[in-house]
């Protein structure tokens, strides 16, 4: 990879893993416009560790509530609001990992092309518009219930089809539910943190049994800029959403979508 490639690729991993506009979608315009080849095993791994590291440290305080809250009373009848946060983001990454294991396989062979991707990336976005139009914006992150965070769990199964943008569909199922933005967006960031860990274990596994030598040097390079970008991605999101709304974002992903499907029916 030459050092614009790994600019670029680590740039667009840390923004697009955490806004609804489809990280899959973007990281198939090089490939697409440019001609790219694709990454590598190794890299993919150290800019997903990279986004990893940003939203952990970003919510370091919530994670850390949370953590003792759910060891302290998460077993017991007197729940906290943390410890019934923390068992909400458990409940909620469940349905992820069921439908992961079991259509891996398939989404890997039948899923991952440039058109099933444009569509999603439409689609989806158009429900996010409608959830945020329709949305009541009257509940809090700890209104939420066990049966409202396997619901956003359900629709972040939704994320494993390419272009579906795995925020963007968290998002939409918490605005549905009457979350307001910044609830809907913090839920999808602490959802994002066993998923992006899960996914980053069982892709260093394949890794560790491939045979191709690795670059050092562009690894933690790539970790460190996915890094810088994905946190300054969550830290402006949360101050802008609650203001801005989500119609920017979907009106990105309507261009994204069309500018796809021009260059798979040209």
């Amino acid at each position: 990879m030459t050092l614009t490639e790994i600019i670029i690729l680590a740039i667009i991993q840390g923004i697009t893993e955490f806004l609804p506009i489809s990280s899959s979608a973007h990281l198939i315009l090089p490939s697409v416009l440019l001609g790219w080849e694709n990454q590598g095993l190794a890299f993919d791994v150290a800019v997903h560790l990279g986004s990893l590291l940003a939203v952990m440290i970003y919510f370091r305080n919530d994670i850390g509530r949370m953590f003792v809250a759910w060891f302290g009373s998460g077993f017991s009848r007197e729940q906290t609001d943390d410890s019934r946060l923390a068992w909400w983001v458990i409940i909620a990454t469940i349905p992820a990992l069921i439908f992961g294991f079991a259509g891996k396989a398939f989404i890997e062979e039948y899923a991952r092309s440039a058109l099933v991707i444009a569509c999603t990336t439409i689609g989806f976005g158009l429900l996010l518009w409608y959830a945020d139009k329709k949305a009541l914006l009257n509940k809090h992150i700890y209104d939420m219930t066990w049966k409202s965070a396997l619901i956003v769990g359900l629709a972040q199964a939704l994320a494993l089809i390419p272009g579906t943008s795995r925020s963007g569909i968290t998002m939409t199922a918490g605005l549905m539910l009457g979350l307001d933005r910044e609830s809907a967006a913090r839920f999808s960031f602490l959802l994002s943190i066993p998923v992006i860990l899960g996914a980053g274990l069982l892709a260093t596994l394949d890794l560790l049994s491939a045979p191709d030598a690795v670059d050092w040097n562009a690894l933690i390079f790539g970790a460190a800029l996915s890094f810088v970008s994905a946190y300054a991605c969550i830290y402006l999101f949360l101050a802008w959403i609650s203001r801005i709304g989500m119609l920017p974002f979907v009106i990105y992903r309507m261009l994204l979508g069309v500018i796809l499907l021009l260059f798979v029916f040209a």
